[in-house]
């Protein structure tokens, strides 16, 4: 069995991130709302900064192959902030594509994993899916 040092700080990113996730969810289910989509962008950046660092997260987001993506981010993050959530989330979705597909297939792996949800995302359709953006990757 694999163990990882999980820390507090990790455990507390962790849910901060999925927090994060879930308020950005419920912003795109209430139309787009403004509030709840900037409490999960917000939310989403603290907890990826308390699980893998500051320093991790700063070299993340200020590589040169990232630089499109954490532009995109920011700029729809801002845009959001400013009262333009659909172009915001838009402009953030573009550039979460690009800085957070590398980790795709960590996902899937974990998807696979989880109890409930491993059974469902094994279905064919599914598997079919996943096996295309497989292909579609262009080793760096």
């Amino acid at each position: 069995m694999l163990s990882m040092d999980v820390n507090d700080y990790k455990k507390i990113g962790i849910g901060l991130t999925g927090f994060g996730v879930l308020f950005t969810f419920l912003g795109l289910i209430f139309f787009f709302d403004k509030a709840l989509l900037a409490m999960g962008n917000i939310l989403f950046l603290s907890g990826v900064t308390l699980t893998i660092g500051p320093k991790s997260t700063l070299f993340f987001f200020a590589k040169r192959r990232n630089f499109k993506g954490t532009i995109s981010f920011l700029v729809g993050f801002v845009l959001v902030i400013l009262g333009w959530p659909v172009v915001g989330m838009i402009i953030e979705a573009y550039g979460f594509i690009i800085l957070f597909s590398g980790f795709l297939p960590t996902v899937v792996v974990f998807l696979y994993r989880v109890p409930v949800l491993g059974w469902f995302f094994q279905h064919p359709f599914f598997v079919s899916i996943f096996d295309r953006f497989r292909s579609r990757r262009v080793p760096v």
